[in-house]
């Protein structure tokens, strides 16, 4: 028995788990993958490493500016550039009039995961699979690789929409109220296809970071992934897809050639022909890359006999920025409906120790 359950140790599990924690819950968190952090994610590959997840932070509100100081303070973040060009058919490349700082983690944006997972209770390589209420008003949990049961007083589910929908459907009709779950239904996402490519040193590298594809059939976004390293063996870019495209090619058994065919776009738009020729690639398709038609609201709350509280980026939509209110949100409710052991107004980040 624990007091909460949190399903997904990305941003907003993670803040969610910490904030309770912090404040004298029992809390156990639980994730299907092998590390923390959702799409903030590294890839550690050829004695480097490469961000093919969320690429950089560009904090807007003042709770996420205090996170990043924190980080920054904490050596985990730094400035990385302040220009994100455009890219657009007819114009070419494009300095962009508005410049403000965009921040990342040299050590890979995994980094941050690690940083807010730090002494929580957290079982990864573990599936959620069933969930179903006790007549005790407790959740029980059903995990894949085990078949183990866990049990809790609450749950919070901070995984995609669409992934939440399919753990929580089997309790329509007595359990949940299946208007309830269309609001889980409406949530749709833009998928995305992230190559990751490692060149020899003496490539002869852009003066550009970071490109947004405005425009282009393929490209939505490069970067020059080693610019953030301290002292990167070698250039390697991050390039990842426009929706449609990655739309086109989601199922692919084998993305290679999807990945091959997004670096001789890039090679082509910037007449860079060594693009098209890496050392090495890698090619991660992401489902759920960018909410496309998010919950209006910081967190979706389900009426039922132990709390249930859904968080995560598709709740309001601005990306890790986004997940980040959305995880406080939810232990503010969470919080609510136990021992209201956490006060008014406390500002989580200025306290974090």
């Amino acid at each position: 028995m624990t007091d909460i359950l949190v399903i997904g140790a990305g941003m907003a599990g993670l803040i969610c788990a910490q904030q309770l924690s912090k404040t004298g819950y029992s809390v156990l968190v639980v994730d299907k993958s092998r590390g923390v952090g959702g799409r903030l994610a590294t890839r550690r590959l050829y004695e480097t490493r490469a961000d093919h997840g969320a690429c950089y932070l560009k904090p807007q509100g003042e709770l996420f500016r205090d996170l990043i100081n924190l980080l920054c303070d904490r050596h985990i973040l730094e400035v990385w550039t302040d220009t994100v060009y455009e890219f657009t058919t007819h114009t070419g490349l494009s300095t962009p009039q508005n410049r403000s700082p965009r921040y990342v983690a040299p050590l890979g944006m995994s980094a941050i995961a690690k940083f807010l997972a730090q002494d929580l209770n957290i079982l990864l390589n573990q599936r959620a699979i069933g969930l179903h209420l006790t007549p005790e008003n407790h959740w029980r949990v059903t995990l894949e690789s085990s078949n183990e049961e866990l049990t809790a007083k609450a749950l919070v589910i901070a995984i995609p929409a669409p992934q939440a929908l399919t753990l929580l459907t089997p309790l329509a009709g007595r359990d949940l109220n299946p208007a309830l779950l269309e609001n889980l239904n409406s949530v749709e996402y833009y998928p995305c296809i992230s190559v990751m490519s490692g060149y020899p040193t003496t490539s002869q590298l852009p003066d550009w970071k970071a490109v947004t594809f405005v425009d282009n059939e393929i490209l939505g976004w490069i970067g020059l992934d080693s610019s953030k390293r301290h002292q990167a063996p070698q250039p390697v870019f991050v390039v990842q897809s426009n929706a449609s495209f990655a739309q086109l090619h989601l199922d692919s058994p084998d993305l290679q050639p999807t990945g091959q065919q997004m670096l001789e776009c890039a090679a082509k738009v910037f007449n860079l022909p060594w693009l098209n020729s890496p050392e090495w690639m890698q090619v991660h398709r992401w489902r759920y890359a960018f909410p496309r038609s998010p919950w209006p609201e910081k967190v979706l709350a389900f009426d039922t006999t132990a709390p249930l509280v859904c968080c995560g980026d598709w709740c309001g939509g601005n990306l890790v920025e986004g997940a980040m209110l959305s995880g406080l949100a939810a232990s503010e409710k969470i919080n609510q409906h136990l021992d209201q052991l956490i006060p008014a107004n406390v500002n989580f980040f200025k306290d974090f120790v």
